[in-house]
């Protein structure tokens, strides 16, 4: 059976096909943001002592594994990192450029058991854009998807939608109001969260606490 999901992996491959290893290749329209994006997603890490403790960090959807690189580049030591993404193609690329992590081709909502716990996993861009999928298609895979993932880690998960505070709002972004995403994670998930608006761009981050 046809995931509903599959449109999203099948956009975000054909933007690899067309622009290669780069930020349009996983449909981040402008360069300059990119890296705010990684420094909001590893805020979420809470270290008690900076200079010694390791933690082992999941990038979910970690298309070419641009974090790693950020993290490689900005002296991140402390992290262990891994990556998953649900598609060989960018998976083959990661690998192909950093042999020594480890990543994971892997469907979690088919098989969650077939990757480890981690004490943190981030999601950067993983629900930001729901194409063709209608908002309650798109909040049904998403709010599945958070259980899972929020299962698999041990202290904490990062993730990032659509602001609903905007100009106009576009039919293939999963634009998220903050009242119906408090109400689920409160019901289902854990009342300790942080939701982040103070980064400048159209979207707000989440970070969710064991």
């Amino acid at each position: 059976m046809k995931k509903i999901y599959n449109t999203i992996i099948e956009h975000y491959e054909n933007c690899l096909e067309q622009h290669g290893d780069t930020h349009l290749g996983v449909d981040w329209p402008k360069m300059e943001d990119v890296d705010k994006r990684y420094r909001v997603m590893l805020d979420c890490i809470r270290l008690k002592n900076d200079a010694t403790e390791m933690v082992s960090l999941l990038d979910f959807g970690c298309g070419t594994a641009h974090l790693l690189a950020y993290c490689n580049q900005n002296n991140w030591r402390n992290i262990r990192y891994s990556g998953i993404d649900i598609s060989q193609k960018f998976v083959a690329v990661c690998e192909s450029k950093f042999p020594e992590n480890t990543f994971y081709c892997v469907d979690v909502l088919e098989n969650k058991n077939a990757i480890p716990n981690f004490d943190y996993i981030v999601m950067n861009g993983v629900f930001t854009e729901k194409r063709e999928l209608s908002f309650e298609e798109m909040w049904t895979y998403f709010t599945e998807l958070i259980t899972v993932v929020f299962e698999k880690c041990n202290v904490g998960i990062a993730f990032n939608v659509m602001s609903k505070n905007v100009d106009w709002e576009r039919d293939d972004l999963f634009h998220v109001p903050h009242d119906l995403l408090s109400d689920f994670l409160c019901k289902y998930l854990t009342r300790n969260y942080v939701i982040r608006n103070d980064y400048g761009l159209y979207e707000y981050t989440v970070y969710l606490y064991k």
